[in-house]
């Protein structure tokens, strides 16, 4: 009968391992959220390196100028690459708070069911 009482309370304690390891994890994504959401044009996920950087317009032209695509025929003038820049800076702007809303909310979540599983399986465990 002593190993059926082990069981449950090896299930309850596990239950509440996991729980912290996972309320770490989520607390740690929510740190990264708010510092992109600080500055979401440097947020820390990856582009790809075939964008151009947009960390200055000039920084953009020469990008756009240097493009390994010699067959362009077409060279925009200096009003439409600027309109282009502000266009490719908001697009990133917006996607950067996009993810980084979406990032806390799940990971809120992710917090709030960690805390209750644990409370609920750390008072059922005391009732063993």
């Amino acid at each position: 009968m002593e190993k059926q009482s082990k069981i449950p309370m090896v299930y309850g304690y596990a239950v509440c391992l996991v729980a912290v390891i996972t309320f770490l994890i989520a607390g740690a994504n929510i740190v990264n959220a708010i510092i992109d959401m600080g500055d979401p044009l440097h947020a820390s996920r990856s582009y790809g390196a075939k964008s151009p950087s947009l960390a200055s317009y000039e920084n953009y032209k020469m990008d756009i100028l240097k493009s390994p695509e010699k067959e362009q025929a077409y060279v925009p003038d200096d009003a439409t690459l600027r309109a282009m820049y502000e266009a490719a800076k908001e697009d990133r702007i917006q996607t950067s708070r996009h993810n980084s809303v979406r990032s806390l909310l799940v990971n809120g979540l992710l917090i709030v069911v960690c805390v209750v599983l644990f409370i609920f399986h750390w008072r059922w465990i005391r009732k063993l």
